[in-house]
């Protein structure tokens, strides 16, 4: 027999029935349950939501803080003294706010040169953080480390920012006349004229909630920054100080009722507070792409009670059978995968109305990835039907090594270096595809299996699912019967369960 022929015969048998609605059970619970939770999920914005910065190649950001600003030429210099940095957390227990004063760790204030005052230009910034020193940061993802320390009337730092042409340099100085260099930055493509002056940003303290058996919730509470700074001078530039936000403030209670977001000059001493954040979010659309996809965990249990049985039904078949079988299940996995995922990913980001976008590739990739992993855990399941012989075997095989770590994992019931192990050491390390969530060490962000991040890139984790799969195969066909290929498929009548 032919391989074509032996696949035509593999693919009239498996598609019993009972098989097939299965798989479209397992489908619609994608599109169903995804499209339930992105409805309710939908923006609790006061009107229209404030559009998310996006820089000039579609990278989304973060981008809000105060601003003291003036123009500044093609060559220039802004250097100043900063002598204070202080902050306010607020903490909203029942009935009340409690506002505590402190400083988050990636709190800035400093000085910047930036391509306007629209969110997402290019900038190059150096700035005092609330628990990093003094950091030189540019184009959001770009972050150079200073020297260590806080700042005081004791103990001032020195901060400048030259710009020669495209270039800028960030240098910082304890006594303001023996200067560090940094960093560099190269900002091809600025305007002859940009803007320099003082920021101020504080993003949300990040706490968590414990829950389960050791699982956490993030709970994010607002903060402000506030840097005073004086011996402020300006080389190149226009003279004529302006000041204003870059992106929304002054929303909050705090804010509106006891300190305002905004600056304040007074005998030489400069005052800047503001909120917000600059540099690149986390999550990408991560929130949004997770929220339309609880319904897998549901499909993944289906497809693997499917795979196990088929596989437990039709074991003791030649190496070829088994493996044009296996072929055969991930194929018909691998649709389903790909209707579901390809229907509820794209609609339900769009119902949710998410300001933070997810870019189209990044779509596609979530897409064909769940799909293929989904193809991968049915095969492990039919494979592992084939060598255990028994289908209750295989599936509680199947479910322990998939779909139990992908479950328990994937809210947030066990502590986090616990779901962090389970999905490096077992199968379910495979739905890594689909993360969208990117850690930066300047971004404060919960990053955990429950949230969305996976300890794994995608490739490395569907490289696990991958071995596990082969691994099983190689079991499966070595348990199988060389001459079993000239039988006829032995299965249930149709009719029978199956």
């Amino acid at each position: 027999m032919s391989s074509t022929e032996l696949l035509r015969r593999e693919w009239t048998a498996f598609r019993r029935p009972g098989r097939l609605i299965s798989l479209a059970v397992a489908a619609l619970s994608v599109i169903a349950l995804g499209l339930l939770f992105a409805g309710g999920a939908t923006s609790s914005c006061d009107g229209p939501c404030p559009a998310v910065p996006t820089t000039a190649d579609g990278s989304v950001v973060s981008d809000t803080f105060w601003f003291r600003h003036q123009d500044l030429g093609r060559d220039g210099v802004i250097t100043v003294r900063m002598t204070s940095m202080t902050g306010t957390i607020t903490y909203p227990p029942p009935g009340h706010d409690q506002i505590v004063s402190g400083l988050v760790p990636w709190a800035k204030s400093g000085i910047i040169v930036k391509d306007g005052t629209r969110q997402g230009s290019r900038y190059a910034a150096l700035a005092m953080t609330g628990g990093h020193g003094v950091r030189f940061q540019h184009d959001y993802e770009h972050d150079v480390a200073g020297s260590a320390g806080s700042v005081s009337e004791q103990s001032p730092r020195w901060l400048r920012l030259t710009r020669s042409g495209d270039t800028i340099t960030g240098s910082e100085s304890a006594d303001g006349r023996q200067w560090h260099v940094v960093g560099t930055a190269e900002l091809t493509g600025l305007p002859d004229t940009v803007q320099v002056g003082l920021f101020a940003t504080s993003p949300g303290d990040l706490t968590l909630r414990r829950t389960g058996l050791g699982g956490a919730i993030e709970e994010v509470r607002f903060t402000q920054a506030v840097g005073v700074f004086d011996n402020v001078s300006v080389e190149g530039g226009a003279g004529r100080w302006d000041s204003g936000s870059v992106g929304e403030m002054n929303h909050t209670d705090w804010e509106k009722f006891h300190n305002a977001s905004g600056v304040v000059e007074k005998d030489g001493v400069v005052t800047v507070s503001g909120a917000g954040d600059i540099g690149p979010i986390g999550e990408g659309g991560a929130r949004a792409v997770e929220k339309t996809l609880p319904g897998l965990m549901i499909a993944l249990i289906i497809v693997l009670v499917v795979a196990a049985r088929y596989g437990a039904r039709t074991a003791r078949a030649a190496r070829q059978v088994i493996a044009v079988r296996a072929a055969v299940v991930g194929a018909a996995t691998f649709v389903t995968g790909l209707v579901a995922a390809g229907v509820v990913v794209p609609v339900g980001v769009a119902v949710m109305e998410d300001p933070t976008p997810v870019p189209l590739l990044t779509g596609l990739r979530v897409i064909a990835g769940v799909a293929a992993a989904l193809a991968l855990c049915a095969v492990l399941s039919y494979g592992l039907g084939v060598w255990l012989r028994r289908g209750w075997a295989a599936i509680l095989a199947g479910l322990a090594l998939a779909g139990l770590p992908y479950a328990v994992t994937a809210v947030p019931l066990l502590p986090d270096g616990v779901a962090e192990w389970l999905l490096r050491l077992t199968p379910a390390a495979g739905f890594a595809v689909k993360q969208t969530m990117v850690e930066h060490p300047q971004v404060i962000a919960h990053y955990a299996p429950s949230a969305g991040f996976f300890p794994l890139p995608g490739w490395a984790g569907f490289a696990v699912l991958c071995a596990y799969t082969a691994l099983v195969l190689w079991l499966a066909a070595s348990s199988g019967s060389p001459e079993s290929a000239r039988k006829p498929l032995r299965e249930p009548l149709p009719g029978s369960s199956g």
